[in-house]
């Protein structure tokens, strides 16, 4: 299979892409693109491929995103590829084409979303966290049921909700977790997030709630709020800030888990979803 990726090799999550990409058995295209920028044309067609507006491809942290402005919605696309041809940092990493797709692959798992077959060996990534696999599963699957209830967390809801939710498994297929969200359009309630106590301390919390955070991004979401009513430091420490119900918006304050499931003193964080 050819896989092209455009690659920073100073940008941890592009040299995870590369490794799982690997491990997987295949060599890729690689092309650094601060040295060989796509062209204009290309740039849009990839754009194209992935389904996303060309703003959805360009990195905000680390680049001058800002000092230009680019946050301006009424900025044309032109205008946007301009910046990109005078720094190319702006172009987000990394981004892999395979004959099933085009992917920004932030978290790196997103690129076993575009392989013939995933790795069924374990990988841990740069930083010794595991990479993790998610799949879907249904919201009234017993085994999902069963997993809240033995962690305490509300299972009522479970047979109403429009809440997606996932397993997550190490590649080589060892449980690790569950997890959720409610889309609401461009918000997005994270819940029902265990790791199994045997695979705490590794990690793969965090690399769960990035898998979700993503998925929740291609639902819609710009926004993931999240009650916890033991977890708000650990919250904190990814990227969520505290916030006042009464600025909250009414698809989270009016959901199951706000109104009844999750006690009052429940702490509410939030966190705008940036890739």
């Amino acid at each position: 299979m050819d896989i092209v990726v455009y690659h920073n090799p100073d940008c941890g999550t592009s040299r995870n892409t590369l490794a799982l990409i690997r491990h997987a058995g295949i060599e890729p295209h690689v092309i650094e693109y601060l040295k060989t920028p796509p062209a204009r044309a290309l740039l849009q067609q990839l754009a194209a491929r992935a389904g996303w507006p060309l703003r959805d491809l360009l990195r905000e942290k680390g680049t001058p995103f800002k000092d230009l402005g680019l946050a301006d919605p009424a900025l044309s696309d032109d205008a946007l590829l301009d910046a990109v041809a005078a720094h190319p940092i702006l172009l987000n990493r990394p981004l892999v084409v395979s004959p099933l797709g085009v992917k920004l692959c932030r978290p790196s798992e997103i690129a076993l979303d575009l392989l013939p077959v995933a790795p069924r060996a374990d990988l841990d990534k740069d930083d010794g966290t595991p990479f993790l696999r998610d799949e879907q599963v249904a919201a009234d699957d017993p085994r999902l049921a069963k997993a809240l209830r033995e962690a305490g967390l509300p299972t009522e809801d479970l047979s109403t909700t429009a809440g997606r939710f996932f397993s997550f498994r190490t590649l080589g297929g060892t449980l690790v977790g569950y997890g959720g969200f409610e889309p609401a359009g461009g918000e997005a309630l994270l819940r029902s997030l265990l790791v199994k106590p045997d695979r705490r301390g590794r990690g793969a919390g965090r690399n769960m709630v990035l898998l979700l955070q993503r998925r929740a991004f291609e639902a819609g979401a710009r926004r993931l709020w999240l009650l916890t009513d033991t977890a708000a430091a650990y919250f904190e420490k990814l990227g969520f800030k505290p916030a006042d119900r009464a600025d909250a918006p009414p698809a989270i304050t009016g959901s199951a888990q706000a109104r009844a499931l999750c006690p009052a003193s429940a702490a509410l964080l939030s966190r705008r979803i940036a890739l």
